[in-house]
């Protein structure tokens, strides 16, 4: 294991800016990031690893399978990981062009080099290397009230970028099947914590609320979603790599179950204890809105596979965690003022109905 090289695409992202941080620090990785900053990719998330010898940043597309093709020939990695994607739901509404670009795309012919790398590996290398897919739940679609997602649930997305997460998982499975590529993937359930990019609710949430904005939340804010603090799902696909089993999935959830409305409620809780305004409450200004089209009722992840088999655990509780987040953004209040003066509004996206 020591000094094993790790492709991380994606890796200015909030997830994989995480990775990238966590497998610098442990110091028995050496780091290539494989990013195109876009407008979510954010290089100072990357200010603990970015001085170390054993990190290194490639600006490059993930659909120039050519410049690809020479990436892996330079650094010669014996994993990769694959987290470079559009994310965003709501933007996906608004223009799901991008989505597939990038995520079908992008994945085919970054597949399509790993394979070609991998092919000219000697034995003992080709036996070693891994190829993680990173997904999400959204590819599962929407539950009811009760049950979840596992690694046999049927793939049924309803917005595009699930749609467009779908079919990158399918193309990853492929590869394995048909050629014979390495691959586990990963789906995992809602990410939260420091340096996520402020379109999501979380953070949405709290640099609207420091701005004294209303805080929309949509329809009556019932809608659910499964919680996992960010550096949890980076010690999840480390395992994933170490551990899983070649061709299978994994599903990595956080036990985090909350409506929406609870979690915009706990974030104004948190704000009143650390930055209580001189008259009323944070909740005051939940204002509901129009809800988003085509809006999953909820998610909720069985991570049971991951757990017995890889060992993993989650290290804490939603809420202990949303406190940690929500002070960081405080503290780190000059980081998110940079993405509002570089022109992001933290207004709504995804209102309209077609594409």
């Amino acid at each position: 294991m020591a000094n094993k090289r790790v492709l991380v695409t994606g890796g200015a992202g909030f997830i994989g800016s995480a990775l990238c941080r966590h497998l610098v620090a442990e110091g028995r990785y050496e780091v290539l990031n494989l990013d195109k900053l876009t407008y979510a990719a954010d290089l100072a998330s990357l200010a603990g690893a970015a001085g170390s010898t054993r990190y290194g940043l490639e600006i490059a597309d993930i659909c120039n399978g050519t410049r690809l093709r020479e990436i892996f020939a330079e650094f010669r990695p014996g994993w990769v990981f694959h987290l470079a994607a559009e994310t965003h739901v709501d933007r996906s509404i608004d223009g799901p062009e991008a989505f597939l670009e990038t995520n079908v795309v992008g994945t085919q012919r970054l597949l399509t080099a790993a394979l070609d790398y991998w092919r000219g590996l000697e034995s003992a290398a080709r036996t070693a290397f891994r190829f993680v897919h990173v997904s999400t739940d959204e590819v599962y679609g929407t539950l009811g009230p009760t049950g979840v997602f596992t690694e046999e649930s049927p793939y049924r997305p309803n917005s595009p970028y699930a749609a467009s997460k779908a079919a990158a998982d399918h193309l990853a499975r492929a590869w394995h099947s048909t050629y014979g590529l390495p691959v586990v993937i990963s789906n995992c359930s809602n990410n939260y914590g420091p340096y996520q990019f402020p379109e999501k609710l979380i953070p949405h949430m709290i640099i609207r609320a420091v701005d004294g904005r209303t805080l929309p939340v949509y329809g009556q804010g019932l809608n659910v979603r499964d919680w996992l603090f960010v550096g949890d799902h980076v010690t999840a696909l480390i395992a994933v790599a170490e551990r899983g089993r070649i061709g299978e999935k994994y599903n990595i959830g956080g036990h985090g179950e909350r409506r929406n409305i609870d979690v915009v409620r706990s974030i104004c809780r948190h704000l009143d204890r650390l930055r209580p305004l001189s008259q009323g409450h944070y909740a005051d200004s939940i204002a509901f809105v129009d809800d988003r089209p085509g809006h999953d009722l909820r998610y909720a992840i069985d991570p049971t596979k991951t757990e017995r088999e890889l060992g993993w655990q989650r290290s804490g509780d939603f809420e202990i965690g949303l406190a940690e987040t929500v002070a960081w953004y405080l503290d780190n209040e000059a980081w998110w003022r940079a993405k509002l003066a570089a022109g992001y509004q933290a207004d709504r996206l995804g209102s309209a109905l077609t594409p």
